[in-house]
């Protein structure tokens, strides 16, 4: 007889009962699952599913999934409600930073890491955990390799995967890597629970790559490994309730409850609202943060336009004080926000940097000569120059803002940019 399969709801029961034991009642290291410090829906979701499924192989170490944020912070993520619910979960069943014991009861020595979505440990979370490579035991990443994860690591004892491939949705990379896990589960049982556990699943790995890759219709983005992964995911929803067209990469939702199509705008619609946040909630919500050499930079992602935005939002005064808020609240030198919108129906990015301090107002002029160009950038409002600073008016930096053409580049290029540019200054120190 097959061994019960447990629902996310169960798994997730699981994780946080462990995580609340003493360290007297656990006989091995606590093994996490990690997502970025963005907490987006492709981390927060990438490592439950992960975390899901690598609890299920042998030999059945539990991995517990820890959401990089907050608890207080979920209630900026309404979309992520589109995703838990038809998955059976609630903002209530994640594990978020605020479950995690205090140093005093867990220290680095009963913790192992593997990390999703980013392969460099980062924030508070790297100084308190991670500060030997010994803690690491793999990642599954579509960003650029920095080289923190060993490249033997999967073949240590304890050892994970150690994938970094290009994909628009590092969830994708996910249900590849545990496509064969989940096959043996789902052909081990055909009860009606099963079935249903396997659609919950598949609905939790299905938002993150939808919305990751515009429901599979962004040229620059979409991989085949992303349209294999849906297509894959999908199947795993009950045949009376999904077919799947033979001549594009849409469903036909004629068969029942599920459209991918439908889903996909659920979410989008969520996102994409944002009227009740206030700045301040809008620039900590898809945020992420790095330190090179004597410089600090944080990068905002807001899914509205800056007109959006000093339209619906605040004025443009309110919105330069929540920068320079958010900047000495968080020690940054540079900050960047970044904008994701549609505009009279095109897909539109827009693009603006503050630096703060002579060498980080060098970094940014370094990052306009070498990658302008490439980024196509146009200032912003027909050179209006209304969110510009560039007098250098004492305290206030320098401060540039810009539509950005290269629509193709997202933060996943655009960070790197920047911190060549910070390491290129460095160099010159």
């Amino acid at each position: 007889m097959a061994p019960v399969r447990p629902s996310l709801k169960a798994f997730l029961a699981t994780a946080r009962k462990a995580l609340a034991s003493p360290p007297t009642q656990t006989s091995a290291p606590l093994t996490f699952v990690l997502g970025n410090e963005s907490a987006d829906l492709d981390s927060l979701c990438s490592a439950v599913i992960l975390a899901y499924f690598r609890s299920q192989i042998p030999p059945h170490t539990l991995h517990i999934p820890l959401s990089h944020l907050p608890r207080a912070d979920l209630a900026l993520r309404p979309e992520l409600n589109a995703v838990l619910r038809p998955a059976g979960l609630t903002n209530d069943d994640l594990l978020t930073l605020s479950d995690l014991p205090g140093p005093e009861t867990l220290g680095p020595e009963n913790t192992r890491w593997l990390l999703v979505d980013h392969n460099a440990p980062t924030g508070e979370l790297a100084a308190r955990f991670m500060s030997s490579q010994d803690s690491l035991i793999g990642c599954i990443d579509h960003h650029a390799d920095e080289g923190k994860i060993p490249q033997d690591v999967s073949s240590r004892s304890g050892g994970g995967p150690r994938v970094i491939e290009k994909s628009g949705s590092c969830m994708s990379l996910v249900v590849d890597h545990c496509r064969s896990t989940w096959e043996k589960l789902s052909s081990s049982s055909s009860s009606s629970q099963d079935i249903e556990i396997d659609a919950q699943v598949a609905h939790l790995a299905l938002g993150p790559i939808l919305i990751d890759t515009t429901n599979l219709t962004s040229k620059d983005k979409t991989t085949e490994r992303d349209i294999s992964a849906v297509k894959f995911a999908e199947s795993m929803i009950a045949a009376p309730i999904l077919t799947l067209s033979t001549n594009s990469h849409e469903s036909n939702n004629n068969k029942g409850p599920y459209s991918r199509s439908e889903y996909f705008d659920q979410i989008t619609h969520l996102k994409e609202e944002i009227k009740s946040l206030s700045y301040r909630d809008l620039l900590r919500k898809d945020y992420k943060q790095w330190t090179e050499g004597p410089l600090t930079l944080g990068t905002c992602v807001i899914m509205r336009g800056f007109s959006y935005l000093l339209q619906e939002i605040g004025p443009k005064e309110e919105f330069l004080d929540a920068i320079q808020k958010w900047k000495d609240e968080q020690g940054l030198d540079l900050v960047a926000v970044m904008t994701v919108s549609k505009q009279e129906g095109e897909f539109t990015r827009e693009l603006l940097v503050w630096a703060f301090g002579e060498t980080a107002i060098r970094v940014a002029r370094q990052f306009v000569d070498d990658f302008g160009g490439k980024l196509g950038l146009e200032r912003w409002n027909k050179g209006s120059g209304e969110l510009d600073l560039d007098d250098g008016q004492e305290g206030q930096g320098w401060r540039m803002c810009w539509r950005q053409r290269g629509v193709e580049s997202s933060r996943k290029q655009v960070a790197p940019m920047l911190r060549d540019a910070i390491n290129k200054a460095g160099s010159k120190l």
